[in-house]
């Protein structure tokens, strides 16, 4: 017997909780919990997609110039320094 359709909800069980759901909620409350839960799908749509293109802007963007970088000083420009043997003319 294979155990992965072990648990399937079968026709009778998918109507007896129909039937379960009517009675706990009434013909009310089930409209109001379907706009709702369509709300929610289209908000977590909306998210989606919005991160979708955030992702793809990120990639596809030029990344901005690099700085320039300063010259490094001559010999020149370094200070002198001042050493206990000054050189002997």
């Amino acid at each position: 017997m294979n155990t992965l359709f072990a648990w399937a909800i079968g026709g009778t069980e998918l109507i007896i909780i129909l039937v379960a759901v009517l009675i706990l909620f009434g013909s009310k409350k089930i409209p109001e919990f379907a706009r709702g839960l369509g709300q929610g799908i289209k908000e977590f749509k909306k998210a989606s997609r919005e991160v979708t293109d955030e992702i793809q802007n990120t990639t596809t963007d030029t990344p901005p110039a690099a700085k320039p970088v300063a010259p490094a000083p001559s010999r020149a420009d370094l200070p002198v320094s001042q050493s206990s043997n000054p050189p002997k003319a």
